[in-house]
């Protein structure tokens, strides 16, 4: 399709990207936005650098390769480059969504879909602003180089979510609920779910009382728990904030204990959700990484140059948010693996804890932040009375090693709304969760 230039390597990333955005707010339709973006990425690397250029013009591509290659120097051993030898070269047609495209389901059907969920919104007279979001894309993506790479793949979603602030016994209270699935026809199956965490959260707005801080042990929800792991240790382990720093190098060495023995962490781009990566965007397969295994840190994620300047493989995490950016190493879907235990036996031995069932967002690297939207104090193993909590924090190496069950199920979760940022490139579809967990020592405010 393309001349690729001699003694350099060259890779082109073309995307179409078809997206749909529809608001209700209070009720009434505000936005009804539907587009479609088409692009490419071009790089070329000369085994000592990498030049990029993305454009609109995909009829120009091959001017765009031809102006790279002639600021690059050539390089006749480029094929036995480190860094080159680890790229895959993947050929075919991968589509998993052509027959239940977004992009064929009417506007006229979303906007239907997204006012069938008004009465439950409707029926709740403590509900003083919501906002009903619907929100798709359909993305495919081919990708070609010059070692012969020539692979075509698809991804999707569509999520319907639902924002409400209501009047609390104290102050207003922000809540709501997502739906997220990547068939369209599903998306009217959320309605009992919206409903319940609406009535979850009149309940726990009307009766939660101040928390009395201090440090406690706390059972982390899976959707919690998901968050801890993405952003108190997935971000820790993306190889590209260890290249030149031989400090973090040596404090994350693989075969190194830095959890508790029941602590399993996964990052894979095969699950159905945000974090679906069949392919990444320099055409690596998606395969299932094991971060840390029982407690010892196994793996980290990698784009084919920390592969190579590290020592390590390739993992299928090198991501861009869009035609717009170069791959740099990101997370798929990230969870903390299965224990043996239940969610009653997690709370059994605790007499006075705190159980966080929800939250408004997490961070952290070295020490990690979380806000929690409802909590609940734990008495005696049984939950109690909902309590205000603000945040609760900790150290995420002391946090890890403090973990000491885990419930024998797994749950996964897509962010509807938002992503994952990193650098300039926000938002990134990301999947996340886990299980039920125990930990102990979080301070709590």
């Amino acid at each position: 399709m393309y001349r690729f230039p001699d003694h350099l390597f060259t890779d082109v990333r073309i995307e179409s990207v078809y997206s749909t955005q529809i608001l209700l707010e209070n009720l009434e339709l505000k936005q009804n936005k539907t587009k479609t973006d088409t692009g490419a990425m071009i790089r070329i690397y000369d085994g000592n650098r990498w030049y990029y250029h993305a454009t609109t013009e995909i009829d120009r591509i091959q001017d765009a390769i031809d102006q790279l290659a002639a600021m690059a120097t050539e390089s006749p051993d480029i094929r036995q480059n480190p860094v080159v030898g680890w790229l895959e070269v993947h050929t075919g047609r991968h589509f998993s969504f052509a027959d239940k495209r977004v992009s064929d389901v009417s506007n006229q059907n979303k906007i239907d879909l997204a006012k069938s969920y008004v009465p439950i919104v409707r029926q709740a007279e403590a509900v003083q602003k919501s906002r009903i979001y619907y929100l798709d894309k359909y993305t495919t993506k081919h990708i070609l180089s010059s070692k012969g790479a020539d692979v075509s793949f698809d991804s999707q979603s569509c999520s319907l979510s639902v924002r409400y602030t209501l009047q609390g016994s104290r102050s207003p209270f922000n809540g709501g609920e997502d739906v997220y699935e990547t068939d369209f026809a599903l998306l009217a199956e959320g309605k009992e779910r919206i409903e319940a965490a609406l009535a979850r959260d009149l309940d726990y707005c009307r009766r939660a009382e101040p928390v009395v801080p201090g440090v406690y042990t706390c059972v982390l929800s899976p959707v919690v728990t998901g968050v801890f792991a993405h952003e108190s240790f997935g971000h820790k382990s993306e190889a590209d904030f260890m290249v030149g720093d031989e400090t973090m190098i040596k404090e994350w060495a693989i075969g190194k204990r830095v959890g508790a023995p029941v602590l399993n962490i996964i990052d894979t781009g095969t699950l159905p959700g945000a974090g679906y990566v069949p392919f990444d965007d320099e055409g690596c397969k998606a395969r299932v990484n094991n971060i840390i295994k029982d407690g010892i840190l196994t793996g980290r994620l990698h784009s084919s140059y920390t592969a190579a300047i590290l020592g390590e493989q390739p993992t299928g995490n090198a991501r861009a948010t869009s035609f717009e950016f170069e791959p740099i190493v990101r997370m798929t879907t990230t969870y903390i693996g299965a224990g043996q235990d239940t969610f009653a036996s997690l709370l059994a031995p605790i007499e006075e804890g705190i159980y966080i069932d929800d939250l408004y967002h997490g961070s952290g690297m070295s020490t990690f932040t979380i806000a929690p939207k409802r909590a609940y104090m734990i008495r005696n193993g049984q939950l109690a009375e909902p309590v205000l909590v603000s945040v609760i924090t900790g150290n995420v190496m002391k946090t890890l090693e403090e973990i000491d069950g885990a419930s024998d199920e797994v749950q996964l979760f897509s962010f509807a709304m938002g992503g994952c940022g990193k650098m300039e490139q926000y938002p990134l579809p990301v999947g996340f969760g886990g299980p039920y967990i125990r930990a102990h020592g979080m301070r709590v405010q």
